[in-house]
């Protein structure tokens, strides 16, 4: 019995043997193309770090906000950062191209400022796919989750609000003037930090508008106009100080400057009672020397008629029509520092009245009213 039992053990470790050898290969295979994939998986090795050094925990309607990314980076193939915006809803960043800046202090810390716009509450952040690329391959990459952030309109009720939000906002000056027997013309100048001066606007105001925009930001500039009653005595708006988390009223008196007032005149040469005088003494000059010399017949007399018929003819002969270009800006004077108040939608034909400078002086219609102004001359489509 005890050999029969010896034979069987040393079968069984036999059998054993053959299928662990025959077995083993096919693990041995996996574990080795395991180790492959990981070699090729570039990522493996965290070379790149993203954090964030501001975000806001909340923002109001048409807000412009301010994100901070930094990113520390140790190691050193590479020549390219490249940031994409993933996930995000009814967001995209106003400066999407903009550059990362190397610390002063860190030569592996780089740091890079993105501006955001929410026009509506159901928005969310973009998450921010950090790239590093070497001579066009991408070495390594990161995701910094989007913030969580909070949103609320500001004065949905409030008539004066003017739509800006902004840390500092001031009133650089103002100039007004008669527009018409019933309007007056104002001329806003403002600037703004960390705000959106593009949605300035004022309520209640049918004609109103950008003349100027520069937008350097977080500092902006505008130069608004605002043809309102003539009787108005000031105009009011808030805007909300987001650091000082209210509503802060600004005030323009509105005062006609001497200067403007006194070109009035000038600006509307066709309905001073200059120019119809002028008209009517010319005419009147012209039949009197007309009937002397059918009396008298003397040839100095047919002489000075002629030459005061056609001065009567030329003051009689309507302007010029002539067509601007789309977008054409018209100044108050034929000067290059002449305030802008009005730039135009569309090709419009207008009246050519006069021209000094490179500038022509036009007039035309608008609901009823003549406005008076100067373009430049190559603003003119010619025929």
């Amino acid at each position: 019995m005890k050999k029969i039992a010896l034979l069987l053990f040393v079968a069984i470790n036999l059998l054993a043997n053959v299928f662990i050898n025959e077995e083993s290969p096919v693990f041995a295979g996996v574990e080795q193309n395991k180790e492959v994939a990981i070699s090729e998986n570039y990522n493996q090795t965290k070379n790149l770090y993203l954090s964030y050094l501001y975000q806001p925990k909340h923002i109001y309607k048409n807000q412009r906000f301010e994100i901070e990314i930094k990113a520390l980076i140790t190691r050193s193939d590479y020549d390219t950062i490249k940031t994409n915006f993933l996930n995000d809803i009814n967001m995209t960043p106003l400066n999407a191209d903009n550059q990362w800046i190397k610390s002063v202090d860190n030569d592996n810390i780089y740091t890079n400022r993105y501006y955001f716009k929410a026009y509506e509450e159901n928005f969310k952040l973009p998450d921010f796919e950090v790239q590093l690329f070497n001579k066009g391959v991408l070495v390594e990459s990161r995701v910094l989750t989007a913030p969580e952030v909070s949103f609320s309109e500001i004065a949905k009720n409030d008539d004066k609000f003017s739509s800006v939000i902004a840390s500092e906002l001031t009133l650089i000056g103002s100039k007004s003037k008669q527009y018409t027997n019933k309007e007056a013309l104002t001329i806003l100048d403002i600037v703004a930090k960390e705000s959106n001066l593009e949605d300035f606007n004022l309520k209640g105001i049918e004609e109103q508008g950008f003349t100027v925009i520069e937008d350097n930001y977080p500092e902006q500039h505008i130069i608004y106009y605002i043809v309102i009653p003539i009787h108005k005595k000031d105009i009011v708006f808030n805007y909300y100080n987001s650091v000082k988390n209210k509503l802060e009223k600004i005030t323009v008196p509105i005062v006609f400057e001497e200067e403007l007032v006194s070109t009035q005149t000038d600006l509307n040469p066709n309905n001073s009672s200059f120019e119809f005088y002028k008209k009517v003494g010319t005419g009147i000059l012209a039949l009197v020397l007309l009937i002397v010399f059918a009396i008298r017949r003397k040839f100095y007399i047919l002489i000075l008629f002629l030459i005061v018929a056609i001065t009567f003819t030329i003051f009689a002969i309507p302007n010029k029509l002539i067509k601007l270009k789309a977008d054409t800006v018209i100044y108050i004077l034929p000067t290059k520092n002449s305030t802008i108040f009005r730039k135009l939608s569309g090709e419009i034909i207008v009246e050519d009245m006069k021209r000094k400078n490179g500038f022509v002086k036009i007039m035309f219609n608008k609901d009823g009213n003549n406005f008076i102004g100067w373009v430049k001359e190559e603003d003119v489509i010619k025929n």
